[in-house]
């Protein structure tokens, strides 16, 4: 059985060089800012045009959402802002949830996404006692997919032309980790 008050405690979660905090309305305009960028669009698959308020509305109340964790990434020395990501849809009978990344331009390319991704799935796995948790990432993200492996995702499936971007439709492969696969190699560093 999970431990569903360890979704509602909004945990600050430190890693090696970043931490996870509850996501709050002081990360609202970084947080809108990193939605206009082409590229982090195209990588998400938005197509939402999302407003300052809308952004602002989700920061303010995300940290009182029951059932979910919803954290900003930030730089663990200067508290910069670098993404969020969240677990969300937790299926308490069956012990699984889905996890959600944003990083914003800058934050890539440096391991940052993996160890945020880590650091959630050590609290996932281990403090709230979810079974498997499972993600989407769209079949041109390679960069992407090669990170969730290395924090031990495994493709399950692929759902064939479910995202059409640029007038081109593209595959969506669906990830999973589960707790009785982790590895001490897929865990934060502290």
């Amino acid at each position: 059985m999970i431990d569903t008050s360890a979704l509602d405690e909004k945990p600050v979660l430190p890693g090696a060089r970043i931490r996870l905090v509850p996501l709050e309305p002081r990360h609202a305009a970084d947080y809108h800012a990193a939605t206009l960028d082409p590229e982090i669009r195209r990588l998400t698959g938005s197509h939402h045009d999302f407003t300052p308020q809308e952004i602002e509305a989700w920061c303010a109340v995300s940290a009182t959402q029951p059932g979910r964790l919803d954290l900003a990434i930030e730089d663990r020395e200067s508290g910069r802002f670098l993404g969020d990501l969240s677990l969300k849809d937790v299926d308490p009978h069956n012990a699984h949830a889905t996890l959600r990344i944003l990083l914003v331009a800058g934050a890539t390319d440096r391991g940052l996404g993996t160890e945020a991704i880590r650091l959630l799935l050590d609290h996932a796995f281990d403090r709230v006692r979810l079974h498997r948790v499972r993600l989407e990432v769209f079949a041109f993200n390679d960069r992407a997919r090669r990170a969730y492996e290395r924090c031990g995702f495994t493709v399950e499936g692929r759902m064939r032309q479910a995202l059409r971007w640029d007038g081109a439709w593209h595959d969506v492969l669906v990830m999973a980790a589960l707790r009785t696969e982790r590895t001490d190699g897929a865990r934060a560093p502290r």
